[in-house]
């Protein structure tokens, strides 16, 4: 298996802003791989040996705090972790806190995104993990809820700081009253267990003024 020191220059990180529209202002920024000519994510990661697939996100997570503490990021930076990628020793969690305290970087503005999509093999294990890193400070995020089958599986393990919907129920929602009535049933069991809640992928005024209509 390879060491993610091993990851030097083949791929680069890209930013994406989470805005919050109540406050009118940049809450986080999702870091995101992106090939050094350009190339997208699954283009990116379609090149990994799926061997080497926990050292590569571990060298994106590491380029992306330098990154961010080079241009004196000072909103959260989000960054995606799969949640079986979090071994018994958390190594995860403790390189990212090394590589943030050299850089600089304030471990608080620090935001884990568990990835809905796959299964949990290690449910106790994961909500154990964020338990115990709560104390650095973490914000922690359930990405592309709605998405998979193990979204509610994690929000019943642990409650996270924040809970992202998933774009393909967000698309055209204002066209889909199935979409609205899911969306709402989200937003009523986050706002009950005082979590944050994300719309992924708002591209329209339409989309917007619906989600605005449900809170």
């Amino acid at each position: 298996m390879t060491d993610w020191h091993n990851f030097d220059s083949d791929f680069t990180m890209a930013f994406q802003p989470i805005v919050d529209i109540a406050r009118r202002e940049i809450f986080a920024h999702e870091a995101l791989v992106r090939g050094i000519n350009g190339e997208g994510a699954l283009e990116v990661l379609g090149r990994v040996d799926p061997r080497d697939r926990f050292a590569f996100q571990e060298a994106c997570r590491v380029r992306a705090i330098k990154m961010a503490a080079a241009l004196h990021m000072d909103t959260r930076l989000s960054l995606n972790i799969a949640p079986n990628d979090i071994s018994d020793q958390h190594e995860c969690f403790h390189t990212v806190t090394r590589v943030a305290a050299a850089c600089g970087f304030p471990i608080h503005q620090l935001m884990f995104e568990i990835t809905e999509g796959e299964r949990v093999n290690d449910l106790p294990g994961l909500a154990a993990a964020f338990d115990t890193f709560k104390g650095y400070g973490f914000t922690s995020a359930i990405d592309d809820f709605g998405a998979g089958y193990a979204g509610f599986e994690l929000l019943s393990a642990f409650q996270p700081d924040v809970v992202k919907i998933d774009r393909s129920l967000v698309h055209e929602i204002h066209l889909k009253p199935v979409q609205l009535v899911i969306v709402n049933g989200f937003l009523r069991t986050c706002n009950e267990l005082g979590i944050r809640v994300v719309a992924e992928g708002v591209e329209t005024a339409q989309e917007l003024t619906a989600l605005r209509r449900l809170g």
